[in-house]
């Protein structure tokens, strides 16, 4: 029986939910995404934080770190691969520490020596003077940007007025950085998030800016999860974003202590943690959206023997992050830096030699792997595959090598347009 007609009556009555899924779902860019975000206050901002942080990180880890083998004691990355990853760590300290910088205008910025009277003075000589410190070496870290105070009511005008004010004083200076995003905090609405949406048009025609303002999504309220109407409030704020938004970041303390977790226990481990963020990644899945971990607050410093152990659980929850599909996470201290990196180029290293021979195999059936891969599979594997290259962690080279193929080739198998920022 002859079925065009009826595939034809199906395009018809299917052609508005095809279109809305292909807007709703456009799948990744391809662009690089930052292995973490690095929150610096406001107050502590100056146009020299990124290399003082690489300078900071590099002494923490040559005072404390004895070679790849204490790398893994510490870690508890595997000693072979610690002898791969220590001298990478080394080299991204020094070239580039941090990857995507977050100037401070929120809770970082708290500024508890100022009375009341004088805060809105001492914060916008704050915006001024960040915005010029930024202007001097716009490029410094591949991504860049502010947050500023939430849209809930107490904070609405003020963290409006630092974010006009700081995109005003940047642009008299130049033009706004590529990698260019700021952060919306402690959303509780999908109608803050659509009112984003309006205070960025409204910037780009005031300033003239030459593309579109985007901003992330700070996921640390419960409203955030599980709206008054017991539905996945997220996943419509990604729609009322309207393309804006980039990212999806979760607030490890925020998040805790609103969910009634006492002090001791708020972790990024913690169940409502993960329970938190399993609805964000179905939420974005698809969109184009990326996610991120939040941070600890457990600090390297102080003596070796608490630096250390600092380090072995910042290594072990990164670790998860990854293993959890959360490419990125905060970071708060340059100390932080040294596992950030050997954690993040373990995590890719570790699987490089499995991954690439899957991917050999998918494109070759001549080859065998041992495993029957079928295209979702392969498409995850490229993906893995670029994000390890493009943060470092293994070489284009050593990647084609091992996979027959290039990296335009990966990218269209993993169903991205192109290979964006390697």
């Amino acid at each position: 029986m002859p079925t065009g007609p009826l595939a034809a009556a199906l395009d018809a009555r299917l052609a508005d939910i095809d279109a809305a899924y292909a807007a709703t779902y456009p799948g990744n860019d391809g662009a690089r995404q930052p292995v973490h975000t690095v929150y610096v206050a406001a107050d502590r901002y100056d146009a020299d934080t990124v290399s003082n942080w690489g300078v900071q990180a590099l002494d923490v880890f040559d005072t404390h770190i004895d070679g790849p083998a204490d790398l893994a004691a510490v870690t508890g990355i595997e000693p072979e691969l610690a002898e791969a990853v220590m001298p990478l760590v080394y080299d991204k300290l020094r070239r580039e520490p941090i990857e995507d910088l977050r100037i401070d205008f929120e809770d970082g910025f708290t500024r508890p020596g100022i009375a009341q009277h004088d805060r809105d003075a001492d914060e916008d000589a704050h915006v001024a003077r960040a915005a010029a410190a930024l202007a001097a070496d716009p490029a410094a870290t591949p991504f860049v940007g502010i947050r500023f105070k939430s849209f809930e009511a107490a904070t609405r005008r003020r963290g409006l007025r630092t974010l006009d004010a700081f995109v005003a004083a940047l642009t008299e200076n130049c033009s706004l950085p590529d990698g260019f995003v700021v952060t919306l905090p402690k959303v509780t609405a999908p109608e803050q998030v659509a009112a984003m949406v309006s205070v960025c048009e409204y910037l780009e025609s005031t300033y003239r800016l030459e593309a579109p303002l985007r901003f992330e999504i700070q996921v640390e309220t419960p409203q955030a999860i599980c709206g008054p109407d017991g539905t996945a409030a997220v996943a419509t704020m990604i729609r009322a974003a309207h393309g804006r938004c980039t990212g999806l970041h979760y607030g490890t303390y925020d998040y805790s202590a609103a969910c009634d977790i006492a002090a001791e226990y708020q972790a990024m481990d913690h169940p409502v943690a993960d329970h938190a963020k399993a609805t964000m990644q179905v939420a974005a899945a698809g969109t184009g959206v990326r996610l991120s971990d939040g941070s600890t607050n457990r600090l390297p410093v102080g003596s070796p023997s608490e630096i250390r152990e600092a380090w072995g659980l910042h290594a072990r929850l990164v670790d998860r992050s990854l293993r959890r599909g959360f490419y990125q996470g905060w970071d708060l201290h340059p100390a932080q830096l040294p596992t950030r990196y050997a954690a993040t180029f373990a995590f890719y290293r570790r699987s490089l030699p499995t991954a690439a021979a899957r991917v050999a195999a998918y494109i070759d059936p001549a080859l065998s792997s041992g495993y029957l891969d079928e295209p979702a599979t392969a498409r995850a594997l490229a993906a893995f595959l670029l994000r390890g290259t493009s943060c470092g962690a293994v070489t284009e080279r050593e990647v084609c090598d091992r996979t027959g193929t290039n990296l335009e080739h990966l990218a269209r198998l993993a169903g991205r347009p192109t290979v964006v920022n390697r």
